[in-house]
């Protein structure tokens, strides 16, 4: 990995509780963060901002977005202080073939996006900027505007998507014993292997995927963060594994870095 080139990298972020909780996905995301070059700014696709048309935070001083509820007060007490990049705003929105709404007062940092910068970056000082998922664009669209993303990897900027590849709340079992269920296991693992063997039509088309599919994204918000990094997979970039593990019974942690 060298200055001149970032690679593209998607976390499955799992609970907040992992924010004040470590654990040894983030200790892995702990340890990717000393691993990669230092980048200008970061540029954060989260499940967590979802909006109509596309969006991306152009203020100097982002807030930290505690989008959650029914958490410990040490969750909202945390503040992830990091500069923005009105710049990079800027350059995204002059890539996009879309039009682009500069968002400069009501979002942030969600937790989608400080849960994992909070380890990879602990000491916030490299600028983050927010790019929105637009809830009208189907996963092919998503896939395809991924792609006018690509020139800023050679501008040291590093591209983190964070979601989940299976997500799906209602299912969920707090117990300490939960075991994953066999449809999480089995869409997870059909993720993984399509991503390593390149066939990234397999998982963009999801939805043929059968009922592991469908009970592992009861909506697509997590998952579409997913399919960025592997749209900025350039010629004879491979797809290397950072974590992986299905928590809760019905959560993935699959965690992958395009470099």
């Amino acid at each position: 990995m060298t200055a001149r080139r970032q690679p593209a990298v998607f976390i499955g972020h799992g609970s907040p509780m992992y924010a004040v909780e470590p654990n040894r996905h983030t200790a892995a995301w702990e340890t990717l963060g000393k691993r990669l070059v230092k980048p200008d700014a970061i540029l954060v696709i989260s499940a967590h901002w979802l909006t109509r048309g596309v969006w991306v935070t152009a203020m100097d001083q982002p807030k930290t977005i505690h989008d959650f509820g029914g958490f410990p007060e040490a969750l909202f007490q945390i503040q992830y202080s990091a500069p923005g990049s009105p710049e990079l705003a800027l350059r995204v929105q002059s890539l996009l073939e879309v039009p682009v709404v500069l968002e400069e007062n009501e979002w942030g940092i969600d937790h989608g996006a400080w849960s994992v910068l909070r380890y990879l970056y602990p000491k916030a000082d490299v600028p983050v900027v927010q790019l929105s998922l637009d809830g009208a664009l189907s996963a092919h669209a998503h896939y395809d505007l991924a792609k006018q993303l690509a020139p800023l990897r050679d501008e040291n900027i590093l591209i983190l998507a964070s979601g989940n590849v299976v997500h799906n709340l209602r299912l969920i079992d707090w117990s300490d014993s939960a075991q994953p269920h066999p449809w999480a296991s089995e869409f997870n693992q059909f993720f993984l292997s399509q991503i390593q063997a390149n066939q990234h039509a397999a998982v963009i088309d999801w939805e043929s995927a059968g009922n592991a599919a469908r009970l592992s994204i009861p909506s697509p918000e997590h998952y579409w963060p997913a399919l960025y990094p592997l749209a900025l997979q350039g010629p004879g970039e491979r797809v290397e594994l950072i974590t992986n593990g299905i928590e809760m019974s019905s959560i993935s942690m699959l965690s992958y870095l395009i470099h």
